[in-house]
Formats: C-alpha cells, sequence, structure tokens
C-alpha cells in the first residue's frame, strides 16, 4: 500500500517497535525518541490505520508495553516502504501552524530538537519559525518563552492560548471545513487521506465530543440550528468542544470579575447558563463561570436569522449612538449620504455588540475574506478604516473587523434596483455582511433579477419543495446531495462569474415561457385580520405612551435614588406603576450593568422591566441643577434631565418595539437630542406624536 502521509516521528516510532521484537514500555518509547510521553500515545493512534493496512497488530499491554505483531515479511515490507518515503516539506505558514498546535497541547516544555524532527527541519529553520509566530502572537497577548536546556513553551492567559488556536482552525479548515466537522462527513474520511496540516487540527477536538455537544444542545433548544447562522452555530460548537478539551485537561479561562458581574444583565447570560448546566451533566465536570461569559459571547455574535426585538438596554443605546457616528464619518470620508439608511444602521448594532466584546476580551477574530475585501473594496476599506478610529479611540480595531464593517458599507454603496422577475436564493456561510454584499452585487449586476433571499445550510432542505423552476440557487459553498441546479460562485463576483449567472439567469426565464395559469391570490380574511391586529397593538402602545406622557421639574435632592423615588411617586400616583419603592430598585438594579448617562449629551436613560409596571410609559424630568454620574461609555457624564422608559414584564412585541424606537428617537441626530436637553412638553409631545406616525407608517405593511 502506497502510505500518503506520515511524520518522520511516527516513521521513527513504526521502525523502533519493528526493531524490538517483544513489548516496549511508553516510557522507553519517549526516551528513544526524545518526545514526551503523550505524543507517544498521540502518535500510536495516528499510526493505527497503517499498522492495519499492513494487517498488523498494534498491541497494547496497560502496565506492560507495546508491541506490533504479524508476520515478519510483512513488517520488513512496511519497513522499506517507510525508507522510500520522501517525507513532505511544509511551507512557512504550515509549519506555524504545527508548531502553535504542538505548544498548545503540550504540558511541559518541548525540545527544539522535537520539532525539528516533527517538521523535518534542521533546528535553526525550528528557531527561525518560532520568532515569526510569536510575531504573529502578539497581538492576542501570547508570547514563547525559550529557556537554553529547557525547550519552549506558550506563555500567556488561557483566553489567548484558545484564542489562538480557534484563529488556526478557522484559517485552515474555513467555516466550510468546520460545518464538515461537526456534520461528521471528515469522520468519515480515513486520517491519511487528510491533509496532515488539517488532520493535526482537527485532532484537536475529539469527534466524539462534538456529537455529544451538538446532540445535548439540540435537545436543550431544539430550534438553535435553525435559529442562527451556519457560521455562528458552527462557531459555538466549535469553541464548547475546545473548551470542555481544556476543562478536562486542567487549563480554565478567567474573565474580570466585575465584567462577569455586568453579564448577568445580559438576555443571553440564562441561556448561556443553561448551556453550562447541561454541559455539567453530559460531561460529569465542574465547569467555572468565565465560560459562561464566553459562551454568551458566542451567542451575542450569533446575528440571529430572525431579529428578536427586544426592551433596549445602555449597552444598545451606546451601541446606537456609537454607529450612528460610524455612519456620519464614513459619509465623509465617501461623500455617499448614508444616515437614513435604516438597514445599515440596524445592521451594524446587531455586529458591534459581539464584536466590540471579542475585541476587549482578546477573542480571536477571524475574516477569511479579508485579502478580497481590501483588493475589492481598496478606498473603502481605507475611509471606513479612518473611521473607525475616529468612533473608536480607545479600541485596536484589527483589520479583520474593519474587513466586516466595509461589507455592511460595501452592500449598502453598491445595491441598486434593477428589473427582472427572477428570485436568487443565496446560500453562503460566511455571515450576515457577506451575504448581503454578494445580494447586492446579483441585483446589480444581473437584470433579470429582483429579489435575493439569503438562507441556510440548515434551511435548504426544507426549501427545496417550495423552490420553482425559475427560481437561481446561487451557493458560495459545495452543497452535497443537493437535487436541484445550482451554480457556485465566490462571494466576490468576477466578470466571468457574473457573466456565468447572467447566461445561468436567462436560461431559467427561457424554462417556461408560457404564462402561468395561476393567478395572484387576493390577501385571505386571515392575513387581512393579522395585519389589523398588529396595527391595534401597535396603536394602543402609542396611544398608552402619548397619553401618559409628562415632562416635569424636580426638586434639588442629594442623591440619584432620591430623584428616582421622586419620579416614581408621581408615576404611581398616575397608576403607571404600583409599589413605587420596587420599582426604584429595579432601576438602580439596572444601573449596576453599567453606566447610564448618555456621552455627549446632558441626558441620563433609566429603564426597567418589571411587574411593579402596570403601563408602557416614557416620560422626562428636568433637574434644577445638573449632577455627574456614570456614562454608558465609562466616564462620568454632566446631566441634568432623566428619561424614564418603563415596560410592564408581560408586553406584545410590539409594546416592545415602540418602547425600544423611543430610546433610537434620542440620540437620532444631534437636533433631536437637543430637543430632549432644551423642549418644553408641547414640542416633545408633538415630536414623539410625528415620530409615531412615521413609525406606523414604514413598519406595519
Amino acid at each position: 500500500m502506497l502510505i500518503t502521509f506520515i511524520s518522520s516521528r511516527e516513521k521513527m516510532l513504526i521502525e523502533a517497535l519493528i526493531e524490538e521484537q517483544e513489548e516496549v514500555t511508553i516510557k522507553q518509547l519517549s526516551e528513544k525518541i526524545d518526545v514526551s510521553s503523550r505524543t507517544i500515545q498521540r502518535d500510536l493512534s495516528n499510526i493505527q490505520s497503517i499498522i492495519d493496512t499492513y494487517q498488523l497488530k498494534l498491541i497494547r499491554k496497560s502496565g506492560v508495553g507495546v508491541q506490533i505483531i504479524g508476520k515478519e515479511q510483512i513488517k520488513q515490507e512496511l519497513v522499506q516502504q517507510l525508507k522510500k518515503i520522501m517525507l513532505r516539506e511544509y511551507t512557512l505558514e504550515e509549519r506555524l501552524t504545527f508548531i502553535l498546535c504542538i505548544l498548545y497541547e503540550a504540558t511541559e516544555p518541548v525540545k527544539l530538537f522535537s520539532l525539528s524532527k516533527d517538521l523535518n527541519v534542521s533546528i535553526s529553520t525550528v528557531s527561525a519559525d518560532l520568532l515569526k509566530l510569536e510575531e504573529q502572537l502578539r497581538p492576542i497577548q501570547l508570547s514563547i518563552l525559550k529557556k537554553r536546556g529547557y525547550g519552549v513553551e506558550l506563555s500567556g492567559t488561557e483566553n489567548a492560548k484558545r484564542s489562538a488556536i480557534s484563529y488556526a482552525l478557522y484559517k485552515t479548515l474555513k467555516e466550510e471545513g468546520l460545518f464538515s466537522l461537526i456534520k461528521e462527513k471528515i469522520h468519515q474520511q480515513s486520517s491519511t487521506d487528510d491533509d496532515p496540516v488539517t488532520e493535526r487540527l482537527v485532532q484537536l477536538i475529539d469527534r466524539e465530543k462534538l456529537a455529544v455537544i451538538e446532540s445535548a444542545m439540540k435537545d436543550l433548544y431544539p430550534d438553535v440550528a435553525s435559529s442562527m447562522t451556519d457560521s455562528a452555530y458552527v462557531g459555538l460548537i466549535v469553541h464548547i468542544a475546545l473548551a470542555i478539551e481544556r476543562i478536562m485537561q486542567g487549563a480554565n479561562l478567567t474573565m474580570d470579575p466585575s465584567y462577569l458581574k455586568q453579564i448577568t444583565f445580559e438576555p443571553e447570560y440564562p441561556i448561556a447558563k443553561d448551556i453550562i448546566t447541561m454541559l455539567e451533566n453530559r460531561f460529569h465536570i465542574n465547569i467555572p463561570e468565565a465560560e459562561v461569559g464566553y459562551i454568551m459571547l458566542h451567542l451575542q455574535g450569533a446575528k440571529l436569522r430572525q431579529h428578536e426585538v427586544g426592551f433596549t438596554t445602555n449597552t444598545n443605546i451606546e451601541l446606537y449612538r456609537q454607529a450612528k457616528k460610524l455612519i456620519e464619518e464614513v459619509e465623509v470620508q465617501t461623500g455617499f449620504h448614508l444616515s437614513t439608511n435604516r438597514s445599515l444602521l440596524e445592521g451594524l448594532v446587531a455586529h458591534l455588540k459581539p464584536a466590540i466584546h471579542r475585541i476587549e476580551q482578546n477573542m480571536a477574530i477571524v475574516n477569511p475574506l479579508l485579502e478580497e475585501v481590501q483588493t475589492n473594496y481598496h478606498d473603502l476599506f481605507a475611509q471606513v478604516e479612518v473611521a473607525v478610529k475616529k468612533v473608536f479611540p480607545n479600541l485596536q480595531i484589527p483589520k479583520e473587523e474593519i474587513g466586516y464593517l466595509v461589507m455592511h458599507f460595501g452592500a449598502v454603496l453598491i445595491e441598486v434596483l434593477t428589473k427582472g422577475d427572477l428570485k436568487a436564493y443565496v446560500i453562503c456561510l460566511s455571515g450576515i455582511g457577506t451575504s448581503k454584499l454578494l445580494a447586492s452585487q446579483l441585483k446589480r449586476e444581473v437584470q433579470e433579477i429582483t429579489e435575493v433571499s439569503n438562507i441556510s445550510m440548515f434551511e435548504l432542505t426544507k426549501l427545496q419543495t417550495t423552490m420553482t423552476d425559475r427560481d437561481l440557487i446561487i451557493s458560495t459553498i459545495d452543497l452535497q446531495d443537493f437535487q436541484r441546479e445550482y451554480i457556485r460562485v465566490n462571494p466576490f463576483l468576477t466578470p466571468e462569474v457574473i457573466e456565468q449567472v447572467q447566461l445561468y439567469a436567462k436560461r431559467k426565464i427561457l424554462v417556461q415561457q408560457t404564462p402561468s395559469l395561476v393567478k395572484e391570490m387576493p390577501a385571505t380574511v386571515g392575513t387581512i385580520t393579522e395585519k389589523m391586529e398588529k396595527l391595534r397593538e401597535y396603536l394602543e402602545s402609542i396611544l398608552t405612551v402619548l397619553t401618559n406622557f409628562q415632562l416635569t421639574m424636580l426638586k434639588e435632592q442629594t442623591t440619584v435614588k432620591n430623584y428616582l423615588q421622586e419620579i416614581c411617586a408621581l408615576l404611581e400616583d398616575r397608576q403607571i406603576i404600583e409599589e413605587k419603592n420596587k420599582v426604584v430598585e429595579a432601576l438602580l438594579e439596572r444601573e449596576k450593568s453599567g453606566g447610564v448617562g448618555i456621552p455627549g449629551t446632558r441626558l441620563v436613560l433609566y429603564h426597567a422591566r418589571s411587574k411593579y409596571i402596570q403601563k408602557p410609559s416614557f416620560t422626562v424630568h428636568k433637574l434644577e441643577s445638573a449632577i455627574w454620574i456614570k456614562g454608558m461609555d465609562g466616564y462620568d457624564v454632566k446631566v441634568d434631565t432623566f428619561l424614564i422608559l418603563l415596560s410592564p414584564e408581560i408586553i406584545g412585541k410590539a409594546g416592545l418595539e415602540i418602547l425600544s424606537f423611543i430610546s433610537t428617537l434620542i440620540i437620532q441626530n444631534e437636533q433631536t437630542t437637543q430637543l430632549f436637553e432644551n423642549a418644553g412638553k408641547a414640542q416633545v409631545h408633538s415630536f414623539l406624536a410625528i415620530e409615531f406616525e412615521r413609525f406606523i407608517k414604514e413598519n406595519v405593511n
């Protein structure tokens, strides 16, 4: 049999076992090959398939040793085959990945000699590689500790080590490869058939644990796969698998205690906590609280397919402000008017929250399309980069993250409405930004396409039955076992690919020249009733807010709590709330999760959702003199206006949308901010009524 790949160390191990006629202990083998006993154990698993192929047996006896048994003639044939093998020469990037994997797994320092044998290069080459690897790891605060006669090891936090290995996994396997790994397509292949670098990375994740984790996730949240984008789902499963492996080895994450306390107020926290409890039960281990925080970050970055509108948070207000500022700065840089594009604003807010968390917590940020973004959108990349530095002066935003932001802006800047009557389904694993960008290019370049729908691998099977012969299926990945015709493209359409898609579209139009006998059915009583019910819910919430709106002057108080008590007493008198002290507690408790002062304004926004709140409410309260309070960006801000936004514990989606809409109005632009700071009751009341009317017109249909 032809052996397609074997490392020099594995070659030495087989030769050593065949050379010995009796059992050899793991310790003896580790001393002979000059590697750790753990490495020998792993390599024995790797050579198992080769031994089996030659109809030999690898016998391991606990407490005795290891031995290859079988016909001597076959053993010698294997030895001769090994001598003929030309050990593969790795590229620099492949060597760096191998070294990272080895150091990541090592529980003790690794000798340079051992690394040189693994990679089939000189010790001087390994030394040069280590310097290059350390340069790559420096941005995530990882270094390589080197001592003469001691060896080398990774030096840094467990957080940083996992970030490095996550980056390597995504960079090498890509999202498509990780998706296949979770779906056990890689598991079906022989390890000797895989690329050695890929195989080495895959060894870091126990495939049986992957299966257990995915099964457990589906038991806990049956719709998790369909509610998250494929990339987010893959990222979550892989993160959990890495975490379980490391926890079992005693390598635990650390997270700032104050941040851990803060995240308990995030809506994703209970879900992350449930996941941790489930994992503890499935694997019979204790998992530290910091792991809850990192799972929550993945959930926050999930980019749910179906946007759920929730009650506003202080964090979201600050993100909204930052996103607005970023759009304004990009407007200045590009000269294009973007401020009225609500889809762009919402997309940026959804993206920035997990992105900032990832940057602050030093998590790996992978953008497999970075090089193409920089090449195809060179000017826009530079413009967005300038804007980002102005809006986030205190954050070191990596180019990978700027690349994703460019994709959001690029999707808007190239979108042009065209005529046609075909619908295109875009299947893409690279996230919302890439999908939007591809959709915009398709609508611009292919005149026959009028509608583009982004769907996932998980939704594809269900949609096959409803797709028509005139639908285009355009994918950036291979669709295994997919029965319909489709075309595979790169997320960035080249002129050649555009021509292919245009021909594909024209052929689809010719498929059915005869007009359809099925006429579009008029709206049913059910759909009309549903629309009227939605309108009623919106109007009820709006009328309640407008009817109970108040703008009052507060007496001077000594503490914030006293101000809130005075406000809640007024609201209790108007039967907006009951048990005012409970509502005050809820408002103060919410403040603990972060600052409440709106940066760059004289406004402070307090909000709460409680069973003691009877009706949705928004009120404005002016102070006789300004006070200092912690802002949403962590810096103190001087304020003289309290904005109070309240929601009952049980409230419909329409009510939540209305309250969230109010929070965005506050910092919609400089003029609206000044309105809330300076205007009287009649002006603010009128402004709210006009904006609510606009909201109804834009959203009900």
